[in-house]
């Protein structure tokens, strides 16, 4: 014969609780019920979030075992639900007379303590409560001390509880994941890695104190210590996605964009696919110039968010790198419509226009980035620049003019003037501007010289370098 199923017999119980409860509510001579069947009978009627039948429950309970401290504290708990704080706070001083040993007096006066804003009676009498529990209690008061400093915003009383959880507990999961958030957070870097350097050697098969000691030392920038204990939690658990993927974030910090690439790939293995994850394989293969596996993998993160305007931009870099672009416009069109004030896309799509000699187009996106941030130089550079590529000298000095207003006296911006009035045939004025421009900054004089070498031909320019050059010299 099969054994009945547990959870029916269990239903089958509570029914027959229920009835005997309808019973002695109704007066009838069977309905005499024992206290731990109230218990269950507003445990049953809590879980449904029926707290009036709760109520009901536990009133008729408490009628009959008025001395139950385990029904008070029920009680208490149904009046915090209520938001009927301070009448909670004197039953569980009545169940505390009983039996001042519950953990669950402690935890659900800090409850009522903390809905009353009242964070350092809850502090009180948390402190006061750990010196009188053991074991798996005061570990359990700890974390209820440590949401209190949370709520109160005490971020490194938090640390210093989760420390102390450790020192009973080195194993605690909970308390190894959220002091890794609490390190980096309250910046005690040092003192985790002493914490979990302690853990390891009496623990060296406990991954996450390996994970931490890896995240610490990587806040630090210690991006070596940081994958060498990554790699230790790998090898405990080789499925530990989250030690991939910021192992892959110290290879990129120091530059290993293939070991980053191999780290990363891990992660797709073993978690769902995240365009984060894929923009940052992308991002790797971008930086050692493998052009087309980091457009696959912007493109993969691109399906998956197809919001983000930078993913496009990124792809069109890519393209603009291999010097394709009318490739590269296509996807900056893209980020445009997403972003269509975004400086960054608008000069890149002003450059490619520019190469492709669509000059009025890649004026137009200039334009919009010298609007909409007047007070940055590269929008400036970057329209004066086109201006005077296209032979638009008027206007080019235009918007000098108009870039020394807003920047004040920049001397690169002296360097275009400068430029400018060479190229319309006033060398006098170019000279000047040229002169200035050297007392002021000799070392932008690169920017001079790139918008147009030939100026070096000019004798007169080539005798006012030679000159700058000699004062320079100690």
């Amino acid at each position: 014969m099969m054994n009945k199923d547990p959870y029916h017999e269990e239903h089958d119980d509570i029914r027959e609780l229920l009835r005997k409860f309808e019973n002695l509510k109704a007066g009838r001579a069977q309905g005499f019920l024992y206290e731990d069947a109230f218990e269950r009978i507003v445990d049953h009627f809590d879980e449904q979030d029926d707290i009036v039948h709760a109520m009901e429950a536990v009133d008729i309970g408490l009628e009959q075992y008025p001395y139950s401290s385990s029904l008070i504290i029920k009680k208490a708990d149904l009046l915090i639900a209520s938001r009927k704080y301070r009448e909670a706070l004197e039953y569980l001083d009545r169940a505390a007379a009983f039996d001042n040993t519950d953990i669950d007096i402690y935890i659900l006066r800090t409850d009522a303590y903390l809905a009353l804003d009242e964070q350092e009676k809850a502090v009180e009498l948390l402190e006061e409560a750990i010196g009188f529990f053991e074991g798996e209690e005061r570990i359990n008061l700890l974390f209820e001390l440590s949401d209190v400093y949370d709520d109160y915003e005490e971020f490194d009383k938090i640390f210093d509880c989760l420390k102390l959880i450790l020192e009973y507990e080195p194993n605690n999961e909970e308390a190894l994941y959220k002091i890794c958030f609490w390190t980096d957070f309250t910046g005690r870097n040092e003192e985790s890695i002493r914490i979990h350097q302690a853990i390891i050697d009496e623990y060296p098969y406990n991954e996450l104190a390996w994970f931490n000691l890896a995240a610490a030392y990587q806040s630090l920038k210690l991006y070596e210590k940081s994958i060498d204990a990554y790699k230790y939690a790998i090898v405990i658990n080789e499925k530990f996605d989250f030690a991939y993927r910021n192992m892959a974030d110290a290879f990129i910090r120091i530059r290993r964009y293939r070991d980053a690439i191999e780290a990363l790939q891990k992660v797709v293995e073993l978690a769902r696919p995240e365009d984060v994850i894929y923009e940052a394989i992308g991002h790797c293969y971008d930086k050692i110039s493998y052009y087309a596996m980091a457009r696959l993998y912007y493109r993969k993160a691109s399906h998956l968010n197809q919001d983000d305007a930078k993913l496009y931009y990124n792809i069109a870099l890519t393209y603009m790198n291999e010097q394709s672009w009318g490739k590269a416009v296509k996807y900056l069109e893209t980020a445009l419509k997403i972003s269509r004030l975004n400086r960054d896309f608008n000069l890149a799509m002003g450059d490619c226009q520019k190469h492709l000699g669509n000059i009025e187009e890649a004026i137009r996106h200039y334009r919009v980035i010298v609007d909409v941030k007047p007070k940055a130089i590269s929008g400036w550079e970057a329209l004066i620049r086109c201006l005077y590529e296209a032979g638009y000298m008027e206007e080019a000095e235009a918007y000098i003019s108009q870039a020394f207003q807003y920047l004040g006296k920049k001397p690169v911006l002296a360097y275009y003037r400068s430029a400018v009035y060479f190229a319309m045939g006033q060398t006098k004025e170019g000279l000047l501007q040229l002169q200035g421009a050297l007392a002021e900054s000799p070392a932008l004089v690169r920017k001079f010289i790139s918008l147009d070498p030939a100026h070096l031909q000019v004798p007169a320019v080539a005798e006012l370098l030679a000159q700058s050059r000699r004062m320079r010299k100690p």
